[in-house]
């Protein structure tokens, strides 16, 4: 059951999201968008980053996603494959590919929404869920609107 898509209204957070399975096995692209289907009748996320790096773009910017109740009316999602060790324990289990295009995607975005924040999906309110397994507000504090303000007016 395929639903229409709705239009985004804002761009004001960036949502970091884990696929949340063991690290060592694959989750393939076909297998997420097929969850998505499954689950809410859409793709789920804007981009998917594997565990080699690659990105797959999975919905337009324009389009809600389906990732984070109560914000996916003003929120991107980006979800990295992994999220558990082998042993299912929650862990970020990022690749340093993985880290490097989540990096290079969110300075990409971070230019065409300047004002958007990034947040993991467990920092969001009401939220009791590990996912994405680590801090995103903070590791990538230097990527938030307020710290890019500042290196701007130092230049």
């Amino acid at each position: 059951m395929k639903k229409e898509l709705k239009p985004l209204k804002s761009v004001d957070l960036l949502i970091i999201h884990c696929v949340g399975n063991r690290c060592d096995r694959p989750f393939s692209t076909e297998s997420l968008i097929n969850t998505g289907l499954a689950r809410f009748g859409q793709v789920s996320y804007h981009w998917y980053i594997k565990r080699d790096g690659s990105i797959d773009a999975l919905l337009p910017e324009n389009v809600q996603g389906v990732h984070a109740k109560h914000y996916n009316h003003c929120s991107l999602g980006i979800v990295y494959e992994g999220g558990l060790t082998p042993k299912g324990r929650a862990d970020d289990t990022r690749t340093e590919a993985q880290k490097a295009s989540m990096r290079s995607l969110l300075e990409e975005l971070t230019e065409t929404y300047p004002e958007a924040h990034i947040m993991g999906h467990c920092e969001l309110p009401h939220v009791a869920k590990d996912c994405p397994c680590f801090p995103a507000s903070k590791f990538y504090a230097d990527l938030q609107p307020e710290n890019r303000k500042a290196k701007i007016v130092k230049l």
